[in-house]
């Protein structure tokens, strides 16, 4: 090629030096966290004694900082760096790249500032209040305009497979953010649910499951195309594979989201696809990690000395684990042992810790260096971090595998009266604590070598010097380009609005098929008259179940095995959640079943349990909340929310948005009444008057049911 037909154009290496560097900042304050809400579930006084830092409310903030700020910067700096080589062209506007850096980073801060304040949907990987959901939307958004950009003036004629996950990520992730946070504002940071009960349940889970696949993993899977080839110096392993891989990747993930919901109140066809989709799955999936170890094919040799190769081995390793256990898990028979165990979060850290931990260091190692234009300061520190991260992620993942399976036998069996021979849910909680203490150990392990990493990623760019933009060449594209006889992918690859139309058709698919008919044929839930909507003061007290993330340790969905009816009570019906908004099922049981808790124990139970736990169940591990009995009610919004729960359909009787306070205060003069006369003196506008009354109403409505629901 001659040079006079070649152009000249710079690759911007200072935004992915500072994706990079927030990856890691935020990496190590989300694992920080992450040991701390460790330590709290074999020790509760771990929560320093505040509200702000108990267990409830420190869990979400732990998963969005090390989903959304470690793993989301990381896919950041590892886009901008592999897209603009890949196409050859620079990002488009480098106005939108740094607007979307800077505001990624603010949305982060308001989860840190918002999240233990209590101020949540309670939704999982989706807990941040409307006015961030915009704020995400906007600035995800200008991502998208900037990469689309990217690619409509590029150089390079096809788009590598890299391209492909990145742009059904950015696809997928945009419509699953928007469907699952449609919510009616109430005030600035607090608003209900769009969705109610059983179709709340498969909207978030639709959402939540498709948030692994298409946040922690396709744009991941890009990373891998890009990283692995070049650290190892090798050409993919197989063109034809990465393109099954991709289309039958994107197309069935977005029907699996249902086996999350397996043996619960949501219809059963939905869950039966959920299962029939996710063990499809496993094939493409499969395919990808077959993909990514051939590739090192000839190059097997140098893993042993690299540690970049090292942490990519074990994350495609560890990929291959969580998506062969991820289809086994949705077999109902699997499904009825490890759902709300602790087996799922062995699972969910194996893919986290192994696949987005470790490609991500992997990454990082490889391209670091290059940005500054020398070699990594220390090969012997980062191989100290390679088996910090490997014991780090055994000492984690064991114990819950065998914490899981203790609490599911305990759970379940029976004595030779035909009880169950651990009545008390605690008993099976203390046998866990050892394990609880090793996942702790584990996690330590693991964040040990996260600040290891940072001291030699610290010295590298002290030895080196940072080249702020390189500069590259190629021939501009030629116009008119129609081959004869091109292999009909290599044509889709050149035609990126028509590659976008087809990945956003096959990711639609599956959402459509399954939500649209749960929410507009009344007979997926069949209702039951005797459920009514919540008093003013249950509602008030539901939301301070939400604020203080107590379905972070509770579920309130029982299902029809007989040693959950009989441990809990009548097994959970659809109807039964048709004023919930947000539904609050839950998807973990540190402690017990909440359903069917109204009208078990006395008010002053509840109150002295909030007081202090260990004083009505002696051993527990749930943290005291006595501030609850010090802080006052604040109902002041109370008719804004009565009056968005009747635009949301629930039948509260005109003009109730103003009757609501008294009765409000009504309920809980009556209830502070009763706990007078149990010897327990409280002001009936405290917190705790009105979670005793959310808590006391719980599944007590089913008793009033008729032989027609």
């Amino acid at each position: 090629m001659n040079d006079t037909t070649l152009e000249r154009f710079h690759y911007d290496n200072k935004i992915v030096k500072y994706f990079g560097a927030a990856t890691i900042i935020w990496g190590v304050i989300g694992m920080l966290v992450g040991v701390l809400a460790a330590t709290q579930l074999f020790l509760p006084e771990a929560n320093l004694g505040n509200p702000y830092t108990t267990f409830g409310r420190i869990r979400p903030l732990h998963t969005n900082a090390v989903i959304f700020a470690f793993v989301g910067n990381a896919i950041f700096a590892g886009v901008y760096y592999s897209m603009p080589r890949l196409l050859k062209a620079p990002m488009w506007n480098k106005s939108l790249s740094w607007f979307h850096f800077y505001g990624w980073q603010l949305i982060i801060l308001a989860a840190v500032l918002t999240l233990p304040l209590g101020y949540t949907t309670s939704k999982e990987y989706a807990e941040l209040e409307w006015p961030i959901d915009i704020a995400i939307a906007v600035v995800w958004v200008a991502f998208g305009v900037n990469m689309i950009a990217t690619i409509l003036k590029r150089r390079e004629r096809h788009m590598y497979v890299a391209i492909w996950f990145y742009l059904a990520s950015f696809i997928t992730v945009a419509v699953l953010h928007i469907v699952n946070s449609l919510e009616l504002p109430v005030t600035f940071l607090k608003s209900y649910s769009a969705y109610a009960g059983v179709q709340d349940a498969l909207v978030q889970w639709w959402y939540g499951h498709n948030a692994v696949a298409f946040f922690l993993t396709t744009p991941f899977l890009g990373l891998m195309y890009y990283f692995l080839p070049k650290a190892a110096n090798r050409p993919v392993y197989s063109y034809k594979l990465s393109i099954i891989h991709f289309w039958s990747l994107i197309f069935l993930y977005m029907w699996a989201g249902p086996h999350h919901l397996l043996y619960t109140s949501l219809p059963e066809w939905a869950q039966v696809l959920g299962t029939v989709f996710s063990v499809m799955l496993l094939a493409p999936s499969w395919g990808g990690m077959v993909n990514g170890l051939l590739t090192l094919r000839g190059a097997w040799d140098k893993v042993a000395s690299d540690p970049v190769l090292k942490f990519m081995v074990v994350a495609i390793t560890a990929y291959g684990m969580a998506t062969f256990e991820g289809p086994m898990l949705s077999f109902k028979n699997v499904s009825a042992i490890a759902h709300y165990t602790d087996w799922i979060i062995a699972h969910v850290h194996v893919g986290g810790l192994g696949w987005n931990g470790f490609l991500t260091f992997g990454m990082l190692y490889w391209m670091w260096p290059k940005l500054f234009k020398t070699t990594i300061y220390s090969k012997k520190l980062a191989n100290v971090h390679f088996w910090l991260g490997v014991l780090g992620i055994i000492f984690y993942a064991l114990p819950m595998y065998v914490a899981a399976l203790t609490q599911f036998f305990m759970l379940r069996e029976f004595d030779e009266m035909g009880k169950l021979a651990y009545g008390n849910f605690l008993q099976t909680v203390v046998e866990l604590v050892p394990m609880y203490m090793l996942r702790a150990f584990g996690g330590l392990l693991y964040l040990s070598g996260a600040i290891l990493m940072i001291y030699n990623m610290f010295k590298t760019a002290q030895v080196g010097q940072f080249q702020e933009s390189e500069e590259d060449q190629a021939p501009a594209l030629v116009k008119n380009y129609n081959p004869k006889g091109e292999f009909w992918h290599r044509a889709w690859e050149r035609k990126p609005v028509f590659f976008a139309i087809m990945a956003t058709i096959a990711i639609l698919i599956g959402g459509i098929v399954e939500i649209i008919p749960t929410i507009l044929v009344k007979s997926n839930v069949p209702t039951i008259s005797s459920v009514k909507p919540y008093t003013a003061l249950e509602l008030e007290g539901r939301d301070i179940y939400i604020q203080n993330g107590c379905v972070g340790c509770h579920s309130q969905m029982i299902r029809p095995f007989r040693f959950e009816t009989e441990r809990y009570g009548e097994y959970s019906k659809a109807g039964e959640f048709v004023y919930d908004r947000p539904f609050l099922w839950g998807s973990k049981r540190t402690g017990p079943d909440l359903h069917r808790l109204g009208g078990k124990y006395p008010d002053s139970w509840h109150y002295f349990h909030m007081e202090d736990p260990r004083s009505m169940s002696p051993g527990s591990l749930m943290p005291p909340y006595p501030w609850l009995i010090e802080n006052e009610l604040d109902y002041s919004d109370l008719p804004a929310k009565i009056r968005t729960m009747q635009k949301l359909g629930v039948p509260y009787p005109e003009g109730y948005d103003q009757q609501a306070s008294a009765d409000l205060e009504a309920q809980a003069a009556g209830i502070a009444e009763g706990l007078k006369d149990a010897g327990v003196a409280v002001k009936p506008t405290t917190e705790i008057v009105a979670l005793i009354a959310y808590l006391q109403r719980l599944g007590t409505d089913i008793k009033g049911a008729t032989a027609n629901d």
